[in-house]
């Protein structure tokens, strides 16, 4: 039986959280402070990303950097309290747990917001680390020893893959469950409420091969 402590990642948003509401009216507050249009309703179908790329669809090049470091600010105003767990999200946490195991969030988003999250859903992580995207997920799973990363964008897929993840992908985010097949997911969950049972299954096969 290997000694190995279990430890999966999870993305934050769409995956553990519906940020959704809370990120539609931070550029909903972004948008009038500055007197710029943005169609936040748009936005927030293309949650995943880093936030730098969606700003590129409404401001200038050498306005992103100010625009980001401004939209971060105001994130905690106005993103935190209408933003939800996903269905699952705090039992998906609890099972990695009850497996003796670690649960760790590795996310694209500014790491203070994410952990502000994660604290108002009371959704406890034993490490979260932020502004990693896609592949370079892969630097903090490595460095936690992940076993399986779970998530919901094709990038997060990359990034379990590039770290030699086994990559678990919930069909809860902007990409649809034949899209994360085709960009390598080893499992495809309807969401988080499946994760459980499917951890069970793992634990046991990897007892088996232990």
């Amino acid at each position: 039986m290997t000694s190995r402590v279990l430890t999966v990642g999870f993305d934050l948003d769409m995956t553990l959280i519906d940020s959704r509401p809370g990120i539609r009216e931070a550029y909903r507050a972004l948008s009038a402070e500055t007197g710029t249009y943005i169609d936040a309703d748009l936005a927030v179908t293309r949650l995943g990303p880093p936030l730098e790329e969606e700003l590129r669809n409404w401001f200038p090049a050498e306005q992103i950097e100010e625009m980001g470091d401004r939209y971060r600010e105001i994130y905690p105003t106005y993103a935190i309290a209408p933003t939800l767990a996903m269905s699952g999200a705090r039992e998906a946490v609890e099972a990695v747990r009850a497996h003796g195991g670690r649960a760790i969030v590795v996310t694209a988003k500014h790491e203070p917001n994410a952990k502000l999250h994660l604290a108002h859903l009371g959704i406890e992580a034993d490490a979260v680390i932020g502004w990693l995207w896609a592949e370079a997920k892969a630097e903090a799973l490595r460095e936690h020893d992940a076993a399986v990363y779970v998530g919901d964008h094709t990038g997060d897929v990359r990034g379990a893959r590039t770290a030699g993840a086994l990559s678990v992908a919930v069909a809860t985010g902007p990409c649809d469950a034949a899209e994360l097949r085709s960009a390598g997911a080893d499992t495809v969950l309807a969401d988080l409420t499946e994760f459980p049972a499917w951890l069970d299954a793992y634990a046991a096969g990897a007892d088996d091969r232990g």
